[in-house]
């Protein structure tokens, strides 16, 4: 699997880029804005962008979609649950002294625990509620792409509305913390860790 990592946006947000090695069709996960700069990199790994999966729908998580959706006409994909929040970027950013554009309307919705194709890889979808109520994972090979849901040493906040702790505790007990202890987690923000090492140290899940 091709894999790269760049801080996109006025929070930093971790964009991900995977990319099948054999048919070379990518998928960006979370361009939270610096959309040229997302572009130069799939450039250079020569990757063709066929989708845009946004983790959830807060805005410092979907700021990229629409410059990236004109350049590469991927699909746009998000959970229903969250498929709202991507018109109300504004309000959201708002909230946090920040200006924001809506995003383009999403062209598929996930309902939570599919998979998504790309080339030869297989993106099981593992829906985790709780940060926001359509927020998911992505698990692919050994990696896990947990936006907001969970991080190194922490855990996704519950108070922005939307949120509820409980159902995000359970969500990560039961869902993600049964992956193989060897699992990379990539977060929406700050450093990777995996599922091991969450299970031992991670004081929100003790």
């Amino acid at each position: 699997m091709i894999f790269a990592t760049l801080p996109t946006g006025p929070l930093e947000v971790n964009c991900y880029i995977i990319g099948c090695e054999k048919t070379m069709k990518a998928a960006v996960i979370d361009p939270g804005g610096n959309a040229d700069r997302i572009l130069q990199r799939l450039s250079e790994l020569k990757l063709q962008t066929v989708m845009i999966i946004n983790t959830h729908g807060h805005f410092d998580h979907i700021g990229g979609n629409g410059d990236l959706l004109k350049a590469t006409g991927a699909e746009l994909i998000i959970h229903r649950d969250d498929s709202i929040l991507l018109e109300r970027a504004g309000e959201h950013a708002a909230a946090f002294g920040l200006r924001a554009e809506p995003s383009p309307a999403p062209t598929r919705l996930l309902n939570g625990d599919e998979t998504l194709q790309l080339g030869e890889l297989t993106l099981q979808v593992i829906h985790t509620p709780g940060h926001s109520p359509g927020g998911v994972c992505l698990y692919v090979d050994d990696y896990l792409f947990v936006g907001d849901t969970l991080f190194a040493g922490s855990i996704g906040r519950t108070d922005l509305p939307g949120g509820h702790h409980q159902l995000l505790i359970a969500g990560i007990k039961e869902k993600l913390l049964p992956l193989p202890e060897n699992t990379k987690v990539y977060p929406g923000h700050g450093p990777m860790t995996t599922i091991g090492e969450e299970k031992l140290h991670n004081p929100f899940l003790s």
